[in-house]
């Protein structure tokens, strides 16, 4: 009986942590506007404060994103297993070469994946860092469930969310959202 007992309760805070974690991002979906195609687009008034995303980088060492405040950062959840993710490496590059010169860093999140694979997978796809986060939970802490990958997030320069893609992006659709971002006027000290 005491098995079935801890069992149940077991059962009911898992229930209990995945409706809060499902309500977070819908209350976000709620206070930003989403547009047709589903892009979550934050006012800088309803923006949350900044997300800490930090750990080791793909090829060795460790980046921490709160070490890019200022600029505006595009972070794209990926994996080598993942076919749009493929589909969108080459817009994703061409998005961040277009766009680095007025202040926009980019910052790959490799998630659900082997390390040679997703180090194989990004050799000549894109020239910017990615994180190596196999558990997702990087992911999973910015509200990205790993079935929703590949998903891009756009950071102000404050580092705050300012939009959210739960799909592949296009270089046409991405850069104008990137740009818009980048061309904010910082908030007043």
């Amino acid at each position: 009986m005491t098995a079935r007992r801890w069992t149940a309760g077991l059962l009911a805070a898992v229930t209990a942590v995945a409706l809060v974690g499902c309500t977070s991002s819908k209350g976000q979906e709620k206070t930003c506007s989403t547009t047709s195609d589903g892009i979550i687009e934050c006012a800088p008034d309803q923006r949350s404060a900044p997300p800490k995303l930090a750990g080791e980088l793909l090829t060795g060492g460790t980046y921490d994103v709160s070490a890019a405040r200022g600029q505006v950062v595009v972070v794209n959840f990926w994996g080598s297993w993942c076919a749009p993710c493929r589909a969108e490496a080459d817009d994703l590059e061409a998005t961040y070469q277009a766009t680095k010169g007025s202040g926009v860093g980019f910052l790959g999140i490799n998630v659900q994946d082997q390390r040679d694979k997703a180090k194989a997978f990004e050799e000549g796809r894109v020239t910017y860092p990615s994180l190596f986060d196999p558990s997702s939970r990087l992911a999973l802490d910015l509200d990205i469930p790993p079935n929703t990958v590949p998903a891009t997030v756009v950071l102000d320069r404050e580092g705050r969310v300012a939009v959210v893609i739960r799909a592949a992006v296009k270089q046409e659709g991405l850069q104008p959202i990137v740009e818009r971002v980048a061309a904010e006027k910082p908030a007043p000290n």
